[in-house]
């Protein structure tokens, strides 16, 4: 099955709360290239996150986002210790009486000590608690990547096969029209040397046919049209291979199908023959730049 080099998937987990939100975005390399930006709290897992992206994929540039962000949460990150504020409360008054102070101990003068609140730990102050979710997330966005990948790949493959059918097509054409081809050559050379006959030259009629055996054997693109058959068929083949990776082999025979089409246009020196290669090389060419976003 193809799989295109370009895709998008994200995914996001809502978990102690905390929401983990996960972006992948994929484009055309050569090679693996992946790029990761995540918050401080993931830092020391940017190693596995390369390999959980790179197990996946072979080639593409691939960008990896991750974001953290706290819930709205429905009770305030402090909380009031209470012993706190009876020994704080206790001590104000020793202080009053101690000083003859008539004044009361107020609120105000309790809330002017900060120790009687305590700040709620949230789950960013706990990294090994947010990567497992973090992971989870993540998994699920390769795999998001990797479905949107292959659609593509589908349609790209689709249209390889329309192509390859109309280069398939014209090939027959050219092998109809080289057949009556070497036959009008064979004529034409017969002609000409019965023409120098008629001036009462003497010549080898053996020696003629081997001469025209020999143009026929140098005109004749039986063998490229074959071999250009057959890289088609292992064109379809690769198409229809269920490992990935396939972009590297289908480059390697869009290669030699040109390779094949050059050879058929020197040799058969036909003008429809050449028209219908231009043909062929257009498909070709329309494969070739397709190919370019293929893993």
């Amino acid at each position: 099955m193809l799989e295109s080099m370009t895709g998008y998937g994200s995914a996001e987990r809502s978990e102690k709360g905390m929401k983990v939100l996960v972006e992948l975005r994929s484009v055309n390399n050569r090679f693996a290239e992946i790029g990761v930006k995540l918050p401080r709290q993931l830092l020391s897992w940017e190693l596995e996150v390369r390999e959980l992206i790179r197990a996946s994929f072979q080639r593409g540039k691939i960008s990896a986002f991750v974001q953290l962000q706290l819930e709205e949460a429905e009770q305030l990150p402090v909380t009031v210790n209470p012993s706190k504020v009876r020994a704080y409360k206790s001590l104000l008054e020793t202080v009053r009486r101690e000083a003859e102070i008539e004044a009361p101990v107020t609120l105000d003068h309790v809330l002017r000590f900060s120790e009687i609140f305590e700040s709620d730990h949230t789950i960013l102050e706990h990294p090994d608690e947010i990567w497992p979710i973090a992971q989870s997330a993540l998994i699920e966005a390769i795999g998001n990547l990797k479905e949107m990948r292959q659609k593509e790949g589908e349609e790209l493959a689709a249209d390889f096969l329309s192509r390859i059918d109309e280069i398939e097509r014209t090939l027959k054409d050219i092998r109809e029209i080289a057949a009556d081809n070497l036959e009008t050559i064979r004529k034409r050379l017969a002609s000409k040397i019965s023409a120098i006959a008629g001036r009462d030259v003497e010549y080898s009629k053996d020696r003629l046919e081997m001469e025209i055996v020999i143009a026929a054997e140098k005109l004749d693109i039986t063998e490229e049209c074959i071999r250009f058959n057959s890289h088609n068929k292992f064109f379809i083949e690769e198409l229809n291979n269920s490992s990935s990776g396939s972009g590297r082999k289908l480059n390697f025979l869009l290669q030699e199908q040109l390779r094949e089409a050059n050879t058929i246009a020197s040799k058969s020196q036909n003008a429809d023959i050449s028209q219908k290669v231009v043909h062929i090389k257009e498909e070709l060419e329309k494969v070739r730049e397709q190919l370019q976003n293929i893993e």
